[in-house]
């Protein structure tokens, strides 16, 4: 395994199996991201969501996927064109994985890819351990799903960023504000079936903890784009705190706690959670950048 692989696994100071399982889904992540930058994604894409917020943010919580947005609408963007830049660049540093394009049989804009591999194999060959590993079924595997949306709504801003390992490159990405709206329209819009997506509260949270306005206009044009707004007149800092407000009301906000708590090491920051926490906090902390 290449030695730049165990220095990164290294500095997680793994301990459970969870552990390790994370920090290997990380450096997927990582080794992932330079590929497309080799393979030029970054010229035409910018990087957003959870994983762009832990990796060049520092959210504390473990995010599975990778999310990209193209800079501008364009139908006949195809995946496909990097799926094996992305395979080439993970054996290069000794990870054995499969980077397969998922063909979808309705017409969403959004194109996805799966990065796969086996969890016990990579950790084996990294750590230079026997088998079996405590806590890792044999035929696990790490899953990280990749999706570029081919139609981004507007209004979003972008900056450049640089991560140093595994050697130094580059990356497009949302900035703060942009990725905050994005972060409201999940938290208003998505719908959640049978479970609440508690991940989206805590985001929530963070944005607000660490003062980062909100870009109404990118909200603005994804709630436009997604159906969920009629018009952009009738779009205010009023009026999205009005229906924040009446989204927090209608949260099981036990369920949220579920979901979020294998994706964080600190269970105490959900304690307060309830409606009445969400709507005071932002009422005081929630910025909106006009």
């Amino acid at each position: 395994m290449h030695s730049v692989i165990q220095g990164m696994i290294a500095s997680y100071q793994c301990r459970t199996a969870d552990d390790y399982r994370n920090a290997l889904n990380e450096i997927v992540q990582e080794i992932a991201l330079l590929g497309l930058h080799r393979g030029g994604l970054f010229n035409i894409a910018a990087f957003y969501g959870g994983t762009a917020l832990r990796i060049f943010y520092g959210l504390d919580r473990f995010s599975e996927d990778l999310d990209f947005s193209l800079l501008k609408p364009d139908p006949s963007f195809e995946l496909s064109e990097y799926t094996r830049v992305l395979q080439d660049e993970l054996g290069a540093y000794g990870l054995d994985m499969t980077v397969e394009e998922k063909i979808k049989s309705n017409d969403s804009p959004v194109k996805s890819a799966f990065i796969k591999g086996g969890t016990q194999i990579h950790l084996l060959k990294i750590l230079s351990l026997n088998p079996p590993v405590s806590g890792v079924h044999p035929r696990e595997q790490i899953k990280v799903k990749l999706e570029v949306d081919t139609d981004p709504p507007y209004g979003a801003e972008y900056e450049m960023k640089y991560q140093l390992l595994p050697v130094p490159y580059n990356v497009r990405i949302y900035s703060q504000s942009s990725l905050f709206a994005g972060k409201v329209h999940a938290v208003l819009c998505r719908g959640w079936r049978t479970r609440v997506k508690g991940r989206d509260f805590y985001d929530y949270i963070w944005y607000l903890s660490r003062g980062i306005p909100l870009n109404l206009n990118h909200l603005t044009e994804r709630m436009l784009q997604s159906g969920h707004l009629k018009s952009r007149e009738i779009f205010s800092e009023d009026s999205v705190r009005t229906r924040l407000y009446e989204r927090f009301q209608t949260v099981d906000f036990n369920q949220a706690k579920k979901d979020v708590i294998p994706f964080i090491k600190n269970q105490k920051a959900l304690s307060l959670w309830s409606p009445e926490f969400f709507i005071s906090v932002t009422k005081d902390k929630l910025k909106i950048e006009i």
